[in-house]
């Protein structure tokens, strides 16, 4: 039996190029769009079966890409929670359901760059065939990462695997790990540039771990078998290295200077700063019982990088949105917007820049350009109908109730039916003995003698 049209008329449509938003219908058919503006309806074949969409009153836009998210991760509130307390079946069970809350965020597609235990490829194949339902996704595998790399080296071993992370020493150790995640299937190989926890007065973000010849023997590499590499890159050595070593994506990229902003712009790498975590944790950490110093830390690293974050922005260098959604900070489903926000409110965006960086600019980074990312002839029918003005509050984008159509590849997204709700499972917690340290005096305190 032949697919139905589905015409989704009488909308305004924001086309994700960064054009203002202009009147008219979208038809689609079988997986694609096939017309875009007032010719649609009359694009549709005689005597064919048409499903109508009504639009009116709402903006029609592309499906988001989220282009930094850990859907393996499972929100846990410590390093140590997640290197030590992770179980293979578990983790990836506990993703395939997290897939779903990203989708209903109206993220249509995201970027895990390096999953726990492997598990990404087989959840990319498995939303793929249609066993589960998730967003499009891209992946690679374990983090290539030194014993001193990372954001939480001292919980690494100085060999093996831990959690997501593929410690490497030897420049045979590096091609043979990048040969083997090829194997398996990856999309992209990443590499942990920079690492180390950040400490207040000592250095300007993290310190780089990794010398510029084994970063451009990294690049060779996965180039050769046509695979594109990410770094995390969270200080200005690290970013000017990647830049300089052939890197095709940087996350992060924070602490530029002069001469990691030339190397950025000039070969024009897409970033992605990925303040989301930052800002949650200085804006509602507190809440939360985040450390004062680290929320002071995080919201320097933001007001520290955001001007040259802009320039190279203006200079043609596409910045794009990653929300980091993974940790307790950045629940599923819940702050995928807010990078958006942060680009309009500290980077000086127009709210229809920042749609264009979750939109456009996200799918041409991660080669699927021509695809995804924009609502024009032949790309595939990733669409939101959204009752709200997203080119004048990008905030509003937070608000799931305002999505009255999630379509992925011409497909129509149940989003009604109930989710489980956020959980603690037990393999993922340890005892604790306390909460607090039990000094006499303490003891005194409370009146007790022992």
């Amino acid at each position: 039996m032949s697919q139905p049209h589905i015409l989704i008329k009488n909308g305004l449509i924001i086309d994700g190029t960064g054009k203002d938003p202009f009147a008219g219908d979208v038809l689609v058919h079988d997986k694609r769009i096939v017309a875009v503006g007032q010719e649609a309806r009359a694009s549709c074949p005689d005597g064919a079966l048409v499903e109508e969409i009504d639009a009116s009153g709402c903006r029609v836009l592309p499906g988001m890409i989220d282009s930094h998210c850990h859907i393996s991760f499972d929100q846990p509130n410590s390093n140590d929670e997640l290197f030590f307390h992770r179980r293979y079946g578990l983790a990836a069970l506990v993703a395939g359901v997290n897939a779903q809350k990203v989708l209903r965020a109206g993220f249509t597609s995201f970027f895990d760059a390096d999953c726990v235990f492997d598990v990404g490829v087989d959840l990319r194949d498995a939303i793929e065939g249609g066993v589960i339902e998730g967003p499009r996704m891209t992946t690679g595998g374990n983090v290539l990462i030194n014993c001193v790399g990372g954001t939480a080296a001292r919980l690494l071993p100085d060999e093996g695997t831990r959690g997501y992370a593929r410690i490497v020493h030897t420049p045979d150790e590096i091609v043979r790990e990048i040969h083997k995640q090829i194997k398996m299937g990856v999309d992209w190989i990443k590499v942990h540039v920079s690492g180390l926890p950040i400490r207040p007065g000592k250095e300007t973000g993290e310190i780089s771990t990794w010398t510029l010849d084994e970063l451009k023997l990294v690049c060779d590499t996965a180039h050769q078998f046509g695979i594109p590499v990410v770094g995390h890159c969270r200080n200005a050595t690290s970013t000017r290295d990647a830049a300089l070593a052939g890197f095709d994506m940087i996350l992060h990229a924070t602490y530029m200077d002069d001469e990691a902003l030339k190397a950025v712009t000039d070969r024009k790498v897409p970033l992605v700063p990925t303040f989301t975590f930052q800002a949650n944790l200085a804006d509602f950490g507190a809440a939360i019982g985040s450390d004062e110093t680290l929320r002071e830390v995080f919201r320097a690293e933001i007001t520290e990088s955001v001007d040259t974050l802009r320039t190279a922005f203006d200079a043609g260098v596409p910045l794009l949105t990653g929300s980091e959604s993974g940790f307790s900070l950045t629940p599923y489903g819940d702050w995928h917007y807010r990078e958006l926000q942060v680009f309009v409110e500290d980077l000086g965006m127009t709210p229809l820049q920042a749609i264009n960086s979750a939109t456009e600019q996200g799918a041409r980074a991660l080669k699927l350009e021509g695809e995804l990312g924009c609502i024009k002839p032949g790309y595939l029918a990733d669409i939101l109908v959204f009752d709200g003005e997203p080119d004048i509050s990008v905030t509003q984008l937070g608000e799931q109730h305002r999505f009255r159509t999630i379509m992925k590849a011409g497909r129509v997204i149940d989003t009604h039916s109930p989710l489980p709700s956020d959980w603690q499972l037990p393999g993922w917690r340890v005892s604790e003995y306390s909460e607090r340290i039990l000094t006499r005096e303490l003891v005194a305190s409370m009146g007790l003698t022992g």
